[in-house]
């Protein structure tokens, strides 16, 4: 890895603003400033670093020029709302910027090929810049938008409908005029519209559509949430030949379906969800053995028992590949009938399992496991709330329950083993505040309430990790073909940043830099524990994580410290669970010869990168919503006050949380009382005159100025104290005299555009 240089990066920015320009290294020394021998040597250095690297190349007279790079790449282009782009070409490399004249009418998410036109600066912070020359293809196949009509003259005269326009912040500027040949939508419907015609030289912003489907009026309820998931191309409906193989599924086990099944409907076993869940896709028993070791009984609804492969219902669950769960509704990966009926473990009701049973001994080490196919009776639908009462002693509740505290207490003990076997490995327990968004009937939130895990939901996902452990390790041995849910190590750029913050914040973090382990950074989590850092702390170190995928070698779980990882345990609503399942039932039925292996070896390719894009798209329109309606909870509290903690800080301003998860940007604008800049080292704001400073992890005291649930966004001003607001009152007046000065053309004409440019290039920084 090349090590910043801040010289050599000098030199080389040179050349990038001139890439057709030769320099002498004197006239390079004259740039820069940079006098006497000394400094002349330093710079004929870094010429040679540059040649040496081809950065530069040597002519006559002992003049140099930017390399010329003639480099095409494909790669996917992100568009910024300002009109510029980057696209991002390959994982390790930074993704190539795109100046707005350069993109070629590129949208977000197209497939592009790009010329690099500047090379990347490997000293200094500047990516590579890059031109579109080709779109390979376009990403954004349909717009979702509001409908904005034309009169009857215009109709007439341009043979179009209207215009939508998007809610998308990156694709408010591309409206997509309608034909006359789709539905005819009203004034202010969402409307979802299939794209004839993209952007040209001739019209570089807008496009032509049809619409497709109408969802109501923006002011329906549910309306904004589903015009969400339609843009992000989620599956809201199911077709309707899925819909009747689901019908053709019965509601009961029959006599077939028993068949090679072991049956533990005699065992006591439960499910144990939230209040609101619907589908039940896995319960537990557990019991004591003579020699001191748990039995630990988890058992998995066998959704492949009523979801063969090819089917229809299998078709629709792999292109959905996972469930999406909405602030007031859930967007199932299988219809209803079988995710809250066949399927789901309801109590006293016979279901198809498959069980993964575990002997676990007093260090949480798994000594014993059998894998096989079974039928199961739920005694007990349990909630976490009255399991957590259970555990803390409430004697209402434990008569309730009297039958099943023995059975619960000790699964409280056992998930006390599990977890401290866990810490001890290494694996990386976070507790992040959830918030739960309170709805009214018509859909407006009414109320943002944080989610406390108490010990019956951390219970659950103890064993949950346990049996994925098991399952993974188990197929890993037998050398077969397996899906694993992979999180890879760190990227040891991210893992140096992470660790110079963690330094600022007085936080030493243990261990090599070039043997990053779990370990280093759970020590980093305890050492920050129940201080005001602890919130900052955590989020930059999820920042520096790698995204968990599937992947079909074992390539490990970082964050859980795990050699072996899968995800065995929730087949309802992800379809890898599924196919785990699948192969689950293959090994164990029909052995693991060449033929079976290389069945599966052909599918799971597809099948992990497939899943692992329909989850990340899944999380996008999950969180998406949820800050549409964290905006329109506050939208009626404009002007209010909240205290917040600096959670980020970045070249255009700070973003503040308030205690109920709400974030919100306060823009560099809003800063009123100085001229403040960006300390990328220290993660702050300074201020040019006062030297005060904002940095991230400090309290503020912030005004709520806007609140756009449309854009999803809230923004907030700092509250200054009496002598910052004298600052920012005589900061005002002196723009004021700028202002009043440029109408006269007097004198100070210069110096205003001179400020107001500084004031501009600010707010015209990208929001990534």
């Amino acid at each position: 890895m090349i090590e910043k240089n801040k010289l050599i990066s000098d030199v080389l920015e040179i050349f990038r603003r001139e890439p057709e320009q030769k320099f002498t290294a004197q006239q390079i020394s004259d740039q820069l400033r940079l006098h006497g021998t000394p400094a002349y040597n330093r710079i004929l250095k870094a010429l040679a670093v540059l040649e040496g690297e081809n950065k530069i190349t040597i002519h006559d007279q002992n003049k140099f020029k930017l390399t010329i790079v003639n480099q095409l790449v494909t790669g996917n282009f992100r568009a910024n709302d300002k009109g510029f782009g980057f696209v991002r070409y390959d994982d390790e490399e930074p993704d190539i910027f795109i100046a707005r004249p350069n993109t070629l009418q590129a949208l977000n998410d197209d497939e592009v090929e790009v010329k690099v036109i500047k090379p990347a600066n490997p000293w200094g912070d500047n990516g590579a810049e890059g031109e579109v020359t080709r779109i390979i293809e376009h990403g954004l196949k349909q717009l979702v938008g509001e409908f904005m009509p034309y009169s009857d003259v215009q109709v007439q005269k341009t043979q179009l409908l209207g215009y939508i326009k998007s809610h998308e912040k990156k694709l408010a500027n591309n409206p997509v005029f309608l034909k006359d040949a789709g539905l005819h939508p009203q004034m202010g419907d969402m409307v979802q519209t299939e794209i004839v015609k993209y952007p040209d030289p001739k019209f570089p912003r807008s496009m032509v559509g049809i619409a497709t489907r109408i969802l109501g009026n923006k002011a329906d309820p549910g309306v904004d949430e589903m015009a969400i998931v339609y843009q992000k191309d989620v599956k809201a409906e199911f077709p309707e030949e899925v819909t009747a193989a689901a019908q053709e599924i019965p509601d009961h086990l029959e006599a077939t379906d028993w068949l090679g099944r072991r049956d533990l409907t005699d065992q006591v076993t439960v499910t144990i969800d939230g209040d609101d869940s619907k589908d039940f896709d896995d319960a537990v028993t557990l019991w004591k053995l003579d020699n001191g070791n748990y039995h630990l009984g988890v058992h998995i609804a066998d959704v492949t028992h009523y979801v063969q492969p090819n089917s229809a219902l299998d078709t629709e669950a792999f292109e959905r590949g996972t469930s999406t769960y909405l602030v007031d509704r859930v967007i199932p990966m299988l219809p209803f009938r079988l995710s809250n009926g066949i399927c789901s473990l309801n109590p006293n009701e016979a279901r198809c399992t498959l069980t993964c049973d575990m002997e676990i001994d007093g260090q949480g080490q798994v000594v014993s496991h059998e894998i096989y196919p079974s039928v199961i009776r739920s005694h007990a639908r349990l909630t976490y709330n009255n399991v957590n009462k259970v555990l803390e002693g409430d004697a209402q509740v434990r008569q309730q329950y009297a039958d099943l505290v023995p059975m619960l207490t000790a699964m409280a003990e056992l998930h006390e083993i599990l977890f401290a076997m866990r810490h001890q490995r290494g694996a990386l327990d976070f507790e992040e505040t959830e918030a739960q968004i309170i709805v009214d009937e018509q859909g407006h939130p009414t109320d943002i309430k944080l989610r406390e895990r108490g010990t019956a939901e951390k219970m659950i996902e103890s064993f949950m990790l346990a049996a994925n452990e098991t399952v993974a390790e188990h197929f890993n041995k037998l050398h077969v073909p397996f899906l694993y849910r992979v999180h890879e190590k760190p990227d040891s750029e991210k893992v140096k940043n992470f660790f110079e913050i963690a330094s600022s914040f007085g936080v030493s973090v243990p261990g090599s830099l070039h043997e990053v382990t779990p370990k280093m950074f759970q020590q980093v989590l305890q050492k920050v524990a129940g201080t005001p850092q602890e919130p900052v702390i955590t989020t930059m170190l999820l920042r520096s994580l790698q995204q968990a995928r599937y992947a079909v070698d074992p390539l490990g779980h970082f964050g859980l410290a795990a050699t072996y990882y899968t995800h065995f345990t929730s087949p309802i609503r992800r379809y890898p669970d599924l196919m785990v399942h699948r192969m689950i039932h293959s090994y164990t039925e029909k052995g693991i010869d060449p033929e079976i292996q290389n069945h599966w070896a052909e599918q799971l390719d597809e099948v992990a990168i497939r899943t692992s894009t329909c989850e990340r798209k899944s999380i996008d329109v999950e969180r998406a919503v949820t800050d549409l309606k964290k905006a329109e909870f506050m939208a009626d509290k404009v002007g209010q006050t909240f205290d917040a903690i600096i959670s980020s800080v970045t070249s255009f301003g700070m973003f503040v949380s308030l205690e109920n998860t709400v974030e919100g940007l306060v823009h560099i604008s809003n800063l009123l009382d100085d001229y403040y800049e960006f300390n990328e080292q220290a993660l702050s704001m300074v201020g040019k005159r006062t030297h005060h400073t904002y940095t991230m992890g400090d309290p503020i005291k912030v005004k709520l100025i806007r609140a756009d649930a449309e854009q999803r966004q809230v923004d907030f001003a700092p509250i200054l104290t009496p002598e910052q607001q004298k600052l920012a009152d005589a900061e005002q007046q002196r723009r004021n005299q700028f202002r009043r000065s440029d109408r006269r053309g007097g004198r100070s004409d210069r110096k205003s555009h001179q400020r107001t440019g500084k004031y501009e290039r600010h707010n015209s920084k990208p929001q990534h």
